[in-house]
């Protein structure tokens, strides 16, 4: 398989027309014919049906594009590190998170990125959904890690990387008994530390709301650092993903009816070109078994 042959092919599968994806690759429509139906007998199916005025991808060819999209785009990639290598050029990566995302997460993966770029730069963004949203639309993060963003662009490519609950944290002195569990209802004299930066922080309200939960009133915090300070020192109490490392002073207690789960997911561009550094790190992402820390 050649580069020229997946490069006609992107082309024709996005104008649909074999003339045009001609002039857009420069060349003449017959090579790039030849080419595809060579790709085509290599690949060992149609990709393309022709009729008339009608060109349209097979189901083979639409099963192929994303994997012939992936090996182009790598391919480029490769070749644009090269070159930066050679000019002794410092790559670097920009990652957005969700505020409700623990950094816990990501030493392990990030870890065998820096192994393969010894030369790599890292750059952090947090935000709200929304604006993790329009970072990746503006090109001012490669890609991203959230929760559900509430956005319906189509170019935003997302792949889900776990689920998982949520617990309870509490200072030690707001603890129950041991024995019999605990259950919500159990911290109705709390005030709730809420975390209106998380993603499903809707989705809790409306949880609270149908099962008729209450606690003895609300702090709205910031981040989870905050969270967790005043925890520790039993100002409140929070529900928090167990992927959220808790600090010293604090418990984490799974109560019987806290039925709440969340998603996170992997976002980036589609159609956007991707360095070999950003293709490496989302493919080490989405080969990852995910184990969220334990507490």
């Amino acid at each position: 398989m050649e580069m020229h042959q997946v490069r006609y092919f992107l082309a024709a599968s996005r104008t649909l027309n074999f003339t045009r994806a001609a002039e857009e690759c420069h060349v003449a429509q017959p090579s790039l014919t030849r080419a595809i139906k060579l790709l085509e007998a290599e690949l060992g199916g149609d990709v393309f049906r022709r009729e008339r005025n009608l060109t349209h991808l097979t189901v083979f060819g639409q099963q192929m594009l994303p994997l012939m999209r992936q090996c182009y785009e790598g391919a480029l990639a490769a070749k644009k590190l090269a070159a930066s290598i050679q000019k002794g050029a410092v790559a670097s990566l920009t990652l957005a998170l969700s505020h409700s995302v623990s950094m816990a997460l990501l030493v392990s993966p990030l870890r065998e990125l820096m192994r393969a770029f010894p030369a790599l730069e890292l750059r952090f963004l947090r935000g709200t959904p929304p604006e993790i949203a329009e970072r990746l639309k503006k090109g001012e993060a490669a890609m991203a890690i959230a929760g559900p963003l509430g956005e319906t662009w189509d170019r935003l490519d997302a792949w889900p990387l776990f689920s998982e609950g949520f617990d309870l944290v509490v200072a030690p002195s707001r603890a129950p008994p041991a024995a019999g569990g605990a259950a919500l209802a159990d911290f109705a004299a709390e005030r709730l530390l809420t975390r209106p930066y998380c993603e499903v922080a809707d989705v809790w309200l409306e949880f609270s709301r149908q099962h008729e939960i209450a606690f003895g009133g609300e702090h709205a915090m910031v981040c989870d650092a905050d969270l967790m300070q005043l925890v520790g020192e039993g100002l409140g109490v929070a529900i928090l993903p167990k992927s959220t490392p808790c600090p010293e002073g604090v418990l984490r207690i799974a109560a019987s009816d806290l039925d709440l789960k969340r998603t996170l997911y992997l976002y980036a561009v589609a159609g956007r070109e991707r360095d070999v550094q950003t293709a490496a790190l989302i493919n080490l992402l989405r080969a990852r078994a995910w184990e969220p820390p334990a507490p």
